[in-house]
């Protein structure tokens, strides 16, 4: 069985090793998994056919914009908006592609342990395909819901970063960061959020697992909030990758 990973800079990604060390302990013989580095969806196709790919893994920045290529998506991740693995059934040498979304339940397979009564309120930094699947999670446990974005355009339930005040981030005690922000290698930047107003009842939880605390989660720390990186994630959304691949 051929997979693989489609993304672009994937030299963050666990995911091969993750996956290659399952085929090991699973005794998997005859397994593989391949890293594509795209630039865009241009040979999307071209990659299925020639590799003759089962099932592939989908990271930023296509989680939305591979929806357009798939013949068929799941109802979860048709809800979410956002696909980040995909199952390749084959007829006459023809691919077909069945989009889900496994972010959804990692995240909230990962966060579900750290959930308190005062997580009533969320923000979620970033508004890509990886904070789709974290509100659609949210909302589901009845967490209110705020994106907040660089971008100036106004609309509902998204605040831009000037906004953030003392008022705010003690209404919110959970924040996620789905940004790219502070992923290798360029481990030294950070959503500029006031984490002088965090406390000990903030819960951030940061998508990045390379490096394991990101500068987002230090300064959390720092002030005394509880913190969850994005590794446990990556390893829950494989696992029912995994599954969704071997399934009928």
């Amino acid at each position: 069985m051929h997979l693989g990973l489609i993304g672009k800079s994937l030299s963050h990604s666990f995911s091969k090793s993750y996956l290659e060390t399952k085929f090991i302990k699973e005794n998997k013989s005859g397994y593989s998994y391949t890293n594509f580095d795209l630039t865009n969806l241009d040979d999307l196709t071209d990659i299925i056919k020639t590799h003759h790919l089962m099932g592939l893994n989908v990271t930023k920045p296509y989680k939305e914009s591979i929806i357009p290529f798939l013949d068929e998506i799941d109802t979860m991740a048709l809800k979410i908006g956002a696909v980040n693995c995909i199952k390749v059934k084959w007829e006459n040498d023809c691919p077909f592609l069945i989009g889900y979304n496994t972010d959804f339940y990692g995240f909230s397979q990962s966060i579900k342990p750290f959930l308190e009564p005062i997580h009533q309120r969320a923000l979620i930094l970033g508004t890509g395909g990886a904070s789709k699947a974290v509100a659609y999670a949210l909302k589901n446990v009845g967490i209110d819901v705020y994106f907040v974005s660089k971008r100036d355009k106004k609309q509902a339930n998204v605040l831009n970063y000037q906004e953030l005040n003392t008022y705010i981030m003690q209404s919110f005690k959970l924040i996620v960061n789905c940004t790219p922000l502070g992923m290798y290698p360029e481990v030294n930047s950070c959503p500029e959020i006031p984490f002088q107003f965090l406390d000990s009842e903030h819960l951030l939880f940061d998508l990045i697992y390379n490096p394991e605390e990101t500068v987002f989660l230090q300064n959390g720390k720092a002030n005394g909030a509880v913190i969850i990186n994005g590794l446990n994630m990556l390893k829950l959304q494989a696992d029912k990758a995994w599954d969704i691949w071997h399934s009928e």
